[in-house]
């Protein structure tokens, strides 16, 4: 009887010992993994500058969830359980770029599957969504063919503006759309803005130039199209 218990103790020490091994496997990885995913990030990344702290965030959220799905394992009722605690939680944090909320999953996703054991599933996920994200990345692919830019143009409020510039706009525009009129200048002024897309050979310059001409050479700006990846 004290060997079965001497071989049981000893079984549950070794099983033990091999849970602590693989969990600390799963969190070294996928550790490893989001610090790839983060990397890929910062690479891709055009919209100004990224942020340390959601880089911070990718490889926490990778790390906790991939502990989370080790202390779940095929326990339904705990699984459950921290369905509930996790619900209560909000963010508030609006993300600016859509693709982040992408890396965000993309870091969960090789935390699950680290935290199940499925390493090499882990690892060829990894790596193939970073190299395809990467080559996204250097084809430009989705990009515009036309880039529209946004006119702001300010008059004198005894112009009528309804058809002030359209002679001058079919000259130098492919197309244009009046987005916005406000006053300004304490109702002296008004401020038209526009989405507009030039004609291949004109330059900004060019274009407000001749605006100018027609607007008392009053304020006229172009502002670039936004790059949003």
């Amino acid at each position: 009887m004290n060997q079965l218990f001497e071989e049981l103790q000893f079984f549950a020490d070794h099983t033990t010992r091999l849970a602590v091994i693989e969990s600390f496997a799963a969190i070294i990885l996928s550790f490893i993994l989001s610090l790839l995913i983060t990397w890929v990030y910062k690479l891709t990344h055009k919209k100004g500058q990224y942020s340390q702290s959601f880089i911070h965030t990718i490889i926490i959220m990778s790390v906790v969830v991939s502990v989370i799905m080790i202390v779940i394992g095929n326990n339904i009722a705990v699984a459950f359980g921290l369905v509930g605690a996790f619900s209560i939680i909000r963010f508030r944090s609006a993300m600016s770029d859509p693709k982040d909320i992408a890396f965000i999953f993309f870091g969960m996703a090789t935390g699950i599957a680290c935290g199940l054991g499925f390493y090499i599933l882990a690892i060829l996920f990894a790596i193939t969504l970073s190299v395809l994200i990467y080559i996204l990345f250097v084809v430009d692919y989705g990009k515009k063919d036309v880039e529209e830019k946004t006119l702001k143009v300010t008059i004198p409020e005894n112009l009528h503006y309804e058809q002030l510039f359209d002679e001058l706009f079919n000259k130098y525009l492919k197309s244009y759309t009046l987005q916005q009129v406000e006053t300004t200048s304490l109702g002296t002024m008004y401020q038209l803005t526009y989405t507009i897309t030039l004609q291949e050979g004109v330059t900004d310059k060019e274009f407000m130039d001749a605006i100018r001409e027609h607007n008392a050479n009053l304020k006229v700006s172009i502002i670039m199209p936004s790059r949003v990846y």
